[in-house]
């Protein structure tokens, strides 16, 4: 055991951390989206009531997308309309083309989401349509929402890898993520969508971006498939990522990503930001709760680590109270 004192400047990296973190909370979204249960506009409610109670700010609620192809989200109009939006309280959604914008701007809607691939191949099965085109279209629905007051967010997929196509060749991302910064977007979120990522590989995709975007332009989407999130988003917050996406109870998965599992649980990622004196505004204990029921209605155990030790801690206190 080395028993030599370490100089403070070794930390130094801690320090220079951000102050604050934006966690975009994507579980009622993408989330639910791959999961067999489809949940009941009331119970989505309950959920995201429990989200906005815990002190989360940004929350994507569901896509619109046709119910032929994401039948889970369906009833996206009746759930934005019977969400009520506390102030301070952001709600977006996806949109894959116009027809998605106007329902989104007709159920009242502030901020809506774009998603393309980094992949020929995935975007073909993702939305049917090439990377020219999706990044065509993504400009069309973001001019159109410009201009009904609405921000507009976009998703890269596919980034560190890809199902189909394996490794992705990083010129290829910047190209992509310069044409998409052209309509307007006011954040791209890069996605490791199947969780292959390294922190080496991370530090190497986000070398390259910061060339030409600010770090507050640019957002993390990290699955924990091989339990790396954590780490890419470490990754992140020494380049000054400020942004990163999560999901409730570690939620979701791609239904056109074969073995792609959750994403990173927001309870963990909360876990470790606190723990490095980052700032969220949310209450751990409290997202626990969320967590909570997230696994009540989806009628399994999730896979978020934080959300399983809390909550056996707790049924052990309960037991040894009994004992008493």
């Amino acid at each position: 055991m080395d028993s030599r004192k370490h100089s403070p400047a070794a930390l130094s990296w801690v320090r220079e951390l951000p102050r604050h973190v934006d966690v975009y909370e994507v579980g009622p979204r993408d989330g639910l989206q791959n999961e067999l249960r489809t949940l009941s506009t009331s119970e989505k409610v309950r959920l995201i009531n429990a989200l906005i109670a815990s002190g989360e700010t940004r929350i994507e609620v569901t896509s619109f997308v046709s119910p032929k192809w994401i039948p889970q989200l369906s009833d996206a109009d009746a759930l934005v309309k019977q969400l009520k939006r506390p102030p301070g309280v952001i709600f977006s959604a996806l949109v894959p083309n116009l027809k998605g914008l106007g329902r989104a701007i007709d159920a009242g809607l502030h901020e809506a989401a774009v998603f393309l691939s980094a992949t020929e191949t995935h975007s073909k099965k993702n939305i049917n349509k090439t990377i020219a085109e999706a990044i065509g279209g993504a400009h069309e629905v973001a001019l159109a929402a410009s201009k009904a007051g609405m921000r507009v967010r976009g998703y890269l997929s596919t980034v560190w890898g890809c199902p189909y196509e394996g490794a992705v060749e990083l010129g290829r991302v910047v190209e992509i993520c310069r044409k998409l910064a052209d309509a307007g977007l006011y954040q791209l979120s890069i996605g490791d969508t199947i969780g292959v990522g390294t922190p080496g590989q991370t530090s190497q995709i986000l070398e390259a971006l910061l060339k030409y975007f600010r770090p507050g332009q640019l957002a993390l989407h990290l699955h924990d498939t091989r339990g790396s999130a954590l780490a890419n988003a470490l990754v992140g917050l020494t380049a000054g990522i400020t942004t990163i996406d999560a999901s409730i109870g570690g939620l979701g998965g791609c239904p056109y990503a074969p073995g792609a599992a959750g994403n990173l649980a927001t309870e963990d990622l909360v876990f470790m930001l606190h723990g490095l004196k980052i700032d969220t505004g949310i209450q751990l204990d409290k997202l626990v709760e969320a967590g909570e029921i997230a696994q009540e209605l989806i009628g399994r155990r999730l896979s978020g680590k934080y959300l399983q030790a809390a909550l056996g801690e707790r049924e052990r206190k309960k037991a040894r109270r009994a004992q008493t």
